[in-house]
């Protein structure tokens, strides 16, 4: 056992995933049992499936890879029922599965992979197509298999859960909790890429910024839940507008930025301008259902849009001129 217990330490602190681990073991499993074929399987109680994830086929019966078979017609299910954990007579003690005689099994031996939890994974396996003994220690090892088996699933399932819940974490710092669009970082980090992109293929780059006038009177006069209504309404419509290369954030407070790919570096942009600025101006303008049932006719917030050469400016440039038309058009508008 010594050698075993020397490849079984080499393969334990060389496994990077349950691949790197299984197959090795796979090996090991067939010199410790003598049997034809080892495998590792995995049982869908869902779909009531059981699927062969990895088998290593050294002699005459062959147990294939991505094989599914029926979870009611497998030998596993039945040895699981029964407690027995070995059989030399397969035709004999479990006959009525179909998906053994094709497969041509005679001797069978399988343990359960069960994780900390009381769920079972899988199985491991192992099964020979003529009568053949179980040496005696092979039910130790079987079983110890199966152990290390579930500790690196459930190591993988971990990784899967933190790296699914940093997904959300790093998603949740990018979205304003109110409107749902993108917040101010996500826009910065969207801008970079936008004028990036720009650069290497030419285009100019639009950028508008949106201030709703007299946010702050419609919070005095009607609440704040009544300002809130307002600007989900205002994102929901803006994001209507959008095309395929645009991109929405709000900027915090009663401001939002819309941007998107321009004409090509050198063009005029005069017309992109006023296509741009006619196209939002029209989507901020809404009715609003308030929490009051009162109704509130928005007619439409001060917009300003520049068209940039990415190569001249930087994101707080874009901005900065971004605002600065959007308060020349403000003060416009008051006179």
């Amino acid at each position: 056992m010594d050698p075993l217990l020397s490849r079984l330490s080499d393969s334990l602190a060389s496994a990077r995933s349950l691949e790197d681990l299984t197959r090795p073991l796979l090996e090991m499993l067939e010199e410790v049992t003598r049997m034809e074929s080892t495998y590792l399987t995995r049982i869908d109680f869902q779909q009531s499936l059981q699927h062969v994830l990895y088998a290593r086929n050294s002699r005459q019966l062959e147990i294939p890879e991505g094989l599914a078979v029926p979870w009611g017609d497998t030998l596993c299910r039945r040895a699981l029922q029964e407690g027995r954990f070995f059989t030399q007579d397969v035709p004999a003690c479990w006959g009525d599965s179909e998906a053994a005689a094709s497969l041509g099994i005679q001797t069978y031996v399988s343990v359960p992979v069960n994780l900390s939890d009381g769920v079972v994974f899988g199985t491991l396996c192992a099964a020979s197509s003529k009568a053949a003994h179980l040496p005696q220690h092979a039910e130790k090892v079987l079983r110890l298999f199966a152990k290390l088996i579930a500790q690196q699933v459930e190591r993988e399932q971990l990784l899967q859960a933190l790296q699914q819940r940093n997904a959300q974490l790093t998603e949740m710092a990018l979205v304003d909790s109110l409107t749902g669009v993108p917040n101010r970082r996500a826009l910065y980090q969207e801008l970079e890429r936008l004028l990036a992109w720009a650069r290497r293929s030419g285009r100019s780059v639009m950028v508008a910024y949106v201030d709703l006038d007299g946010f702050k009177q419609i919070n005095d006069q009607h609440g704040h839940e009544a300002g809130d209504a307002l600007l989900c309404a205002v994102a929901r419509q803006l994001l209507a507008v959008r095309r395929e290369s645009d991109y929405l954030a709000r900027m915090g407070g009663d401001e939002f930025v819309f941007t998107g790919l321009g004409p090509a570096s050198g063009q005029d942009g005069t017309e992109a301008i006023a296509g741009l600025h006619q196209r939002l101006e029209r989507a901020t303008a809404c009715h609003v259902v308030l929490p009051s049932a009162a109704k509130l006719d928005y007619p439409g917030a001060s917009i300003g849009v520049v068209c940039l050469d990415p190569t001249s400016c930087t994101v707080d440039t874009a901005l900065r001129r971004a605002d600065a038309a959007m308060y020349a058009v403000k003060k416009l508008r008051r006179k």
